[in-house]
């Protein structure tokens, strides 16, 4: 784990609000792992007070990618920042993936920013491994298929691909197209990630959840991101435990 000083390179708008930063963090990026994240200081004063987590993207070189959008006064600073801002990182946190393994097709599972951990994760997947991916959101403008792999997608709305859920969508594909050896890796809201943890349970699929949470700390101190152990009701913390759980170990 570093604390390392961040240039900005690029601020790209991807999509209707939806940004990619790059910053230049070679410590961070020579040790980060698919599925682990960054607690990012977005000034360079004391407002706002707490770092904000997120996924690593990717990893270019010595560079970071984020994508994120603009959800506070945090994301506002951050979605402004100019080549050659200064971030302070800490990071890499946090457990991630488990790529390695008896399986043959990489299925995922992205509800809306639950993209952000993939292209990261597709860059460092076995390369005997099949990788399709399922991304939805509310509507054609919220798609993400930045650095995914074989992508159908799915809108609310219905203005891009199938209309309904991303899972429903995934459901309508395995009857079409009954992938050999899945394993399962998700990311998206709660809400969706319960919906995905039930299916794969009841369906016997191997998944891996990446949740999504306020972390203020990122590394185990401030206890402030519990999440319900399912096999002795103890508390697992995100920022440490996780953010990526096997769909067996938690409570939704």
């Amino acid at each position: 784990m570093f604390i390392e000083k961040a240039p900005v390179v690029t601020t790209q708008i991807m999509n209707d609000g939806i940004f990619l930063l790059k910053v230049f963090s070679p410590s961070i990026a020579s040790v980060a792992k698919p599925g682990q994240f960054c607690n990012i200081k977005v000034s360079g004063n004391s407002f706002p007070l707490l770092r904000r987590p997120f996924s690593i993207c990717n990893v270019d070189g010595g560079s970071l990618f984020f994508l994120f959008d603009i959800h506070g006064e945090g994301t506002k600073i951050l979605s402004e920042k100019n080549e050659g801002d200064c971030l302070e990182i800490l990071g890499p946190l946090g457990k991630g993936f488990v790529i390695d393994g008896d399986y043959n097709t990489a299925v995922i599972l992205a509800g809306g920013l639950g993209a952000a951990p993939f292209p990261f994760l597709v860059k460092n997947l076995p390369s005997d491994k099949n990788v399709v991916s399922f991304v939805g959101a509310r509507s054609k403008k919220q798609i993400v298929k930045y650095g995914l792999q074989n992508v159908f997608t799915a809108t609310d709305d219905g203005s891009e691909g199938f209309k309904g859920t991303v899972l429903d969508l995934f459901n309508e594909q395995l009857k079409k197209n009954p992938y050999n050896g899945i394993r399962i890796f998700a990311c998206g809201p709660n809400a969706m990630l319960a919906a995905v943890q039930k299916y794969c349970n009841d369906n016997n699929y191997n998944c891996q959840l990446s949740i999504e949470s306020a972390m203020a700390c990122g590394f185990g101190i401030c206890q402030g991101c519990p999440v319900v152990s399912a096999v002795d009701d103890s508390y697992l913390l995100i920022c440490k435990d996780g953010p990526v759980f096997d769909a067996r170990a938690i409570m939704l």
